[in-house]
């Protein structure tokens, strides 16, 4: 499977929790697929947006929130609003767009969605579960029912893991004793081959001159 189909996967439950939260109870395999394609399209838009103005702003890739705020405007989801050009030119910081999105975010249209997501305190997220278990994203909870072990080495070096440590391999028998090794020999044999038999010569007497106790070879 590869990194897309993976990460495709793993969006379509949120996908289901919104729709299913807006008050859609069904929903065709096609349609379904074509919202999810919609919302990764745009969280990558997003976020390449936001990776953007960090490289503007602070040329770094580390994002800040008004990183992530001029994205957000980028894309149309903050109205109204200003530009970043016409705040400087009136010398005023317009905030309606940031403060439509974070009503609209926190209004009772939404309610649902959070009380899903698990953000509304005194209230059980779907799936509910018992009050002394730990409160765990629905990522958590599906690799820890998939892993009747309770060992996390078995995603380790995956996207859904931690990533693997890299070791030196080792190479059983002949000069060599890692790739490492290997690698630097095949460098030096390679910058060798590339370097002219004039400047070669021209080295030879070179050392040969700065040397007097050794014989400079016959040409």
């Amino acid at each position: 499977m590869s990194s897309n189909a993976i990460y495709t996967s793993l969006l379509r439950p949120s996908i289901l929790h919104i729709l299913r939260a807006a008050g859609f109870h069904a929903t065709k395999p096609a349609v379904l697929d074509t919202v999810v394609d919609l919302a990764a399209r745009y969280l990558a838009l997003l976020a390449s947006n936001s990776a953007a103005h960090a490289h503007e702003n602070h040329n770094d890739l580390v994002l800040t929130i008004t990183d992530v705020r001029m994205a957000l405007q980028d894309l149309g989801a903050l109205w109204p609003q200003k530009s970043t050009m016409e705040e400087l030119l009136t010398g005023e910081e317009d905030m309606r767009g940031v403060e439509a999105f974070v009503k609209w975010g926190k209004g009772e249209q939404n309610r649902e969605i959070r009380r899903v997501a698990g953000l509304i305190e005194n209230e059980a997220p779907v799936p509910a579960m018992d009050d002394a278990a730990e409160k765990q994203d629905f990522l958590a909870v599906l690799k820890k029912k998939h892993n009747k072990t309770g060992e996390s080495s078995r995603f380790q070096g995956t996207v859904l893991g931690t990533s693997a440590e890299e070791k030196p391999i080792r190479i059983e028998g002949g000069p060599f004793e890692s790739l490492q090794s290997w690698a630097a020999n095949v460098r030096e044999v390679s910058l060798k081959v590339d370097t002219p038999p004039s400047q070669q010569l021209s080295s030879t007497l070179s050392s040969g001159m700065s040397s007097p106790l050794t014989p400079a070879p016959p040409i």
